[in-house]
């Protein structure tokens, strides 16, 4: 039998350097066009609130990420959902660096500088990472005592028998302790990486408030000392536009993150809940009826063992391969 994947990452699909690069120059172009259209909302609305502003920014922005769906169609490259999330990290930081990190306290630049650089190496960690790949020879099927399969049977099947290990369709890959496939990382959560993914979900939601709270500050301050007029409007503009992306991002991901600490209280996986009809385990099966009478001494005979119940307190006795009896 040919085993489905052979070390940590081959069970994505292999792609050549030129698709790479069409691919993260594709990511690139959609992240600068995303950050600058809702760079627009303040300018094309100046009227409206910080607040009113948000609906429209993430309309904006949901509107670019469908405009560059279609772009795949003509012109047959797909932007990578990694890539995106590597250069919007990247974007956001140059946006601080250059343009708010000027007022900002030496702690607090200390701190968003070193969040910035934790999610680019946890992104890495959870990208090139194990998240729990099961192959045929695993020494997780000498744990499970599943080690001799009939040969007969397929290798999903074989692998979906097993307790939690589930088959991923966009990593064609079987991965134990499966969760759900996640785009933005690029990569199964499953077992290995589940603690690595919580973590690296709460820095997004920490860092993205960080840097909301530092672009409101500058605003702030730009508007209580009179500046704004004599700042550069694209980089007010930019400040702004930023900002709201970084508050719809916690909105959506705060949400998610509480989800799965709900799956970890009850010990619970997204795919089980989503597709629990699937898997038996999650299925309530009814007890057959016994179809031994009952004797008028209140005495039960079936065969295998003898079962003795007195007071209320059940005793098992030594077998007796003849029967088993129920003492009223």
């Amino acid at each position: 039998m040919s085993r489905l994947a052979s070390a940590s990452g081959l069970h994505r699909l292999r792609r050549s350097p030129w698709e790479v690069l069409w691919s993260g120059l594709a990511s690139c172009g959609l992240t600068l066009l995303s950050q600058l259209a809702v760079a627009m909302v303040p300018r094309l609305f100046p009227s409206l609130s910080l607040l009113a502003m948000l609906p429209v920014a993430g309309v904006v922005f949901l509107a670019v990420i469908v405009v560059g769906r279609f772009w795949r169609r003509f012109i047959g490259v797909a932007a990578s959902a990694p890539l995106f999330v590597l250069f919007n990290i990247l974007f956001l930081w140059g946006v601080y660096v250059f343009v708010i990190r000027g007022g900002t306290s030496s702690l607090l630049d200390m701190v968003i500088n070193a969040e910035c650089a934790m999610l680019l190496f946890g992104l890495y960690r959870i990208f090139s990472g194990d998240p729990g790949i099961v192959t045929y020879e695993s020494s997780f099927f000498e744990e499970a005592g599943c080690k001799d399969f009939v040969e007969a049977i397929c290798p999903s099947e074989k692998f979906s028998s097993l307790p939690r290990v589930r088959h991923c369709n966009c990593c064609k890959a079987n991965v134990r302790g499966y969760d759900h496939h996640c785009p933005a990382f690029g990569n199964c959560i499953g077992q290995k990486n589940h603690r690595l993914f919580m973590a690296l979900l709460t820095g997004f939601v920490v860092a993205e408030s960080t840097y909301t709270m530092c672009s409101t500050k500058y605003i702030t301050r730009c508007i209580n000392s009179g500046t704004i007029r004599s700042e550069n409007p694209m980089s007010v503009n930019m400040v702004i536009g930023t900002m709201l992306f970084s508050v719809l991002q916690v909105l959506w991901q705060a949400v998610f993150l509480i989800w799965h600490i709900y799956c970890i209280c009850f010990n619970i996986k997204t795919d089980e809940w989503i597709n629990w009809k699937k898997y038996p385990e999650f299925q309530m099966k009814e007890q057959p009826q016994s179809d031994v009478p009952l004797e008028k001494n209140g005495q039960v005979r079936r065969t295998w063992n003898k079962l003795e119940f007195k007071a209320g307190v059940m005793q098992k006795s030594e077998f007796k391969a003849g029967e088993y009896s129920l003492i009223a």
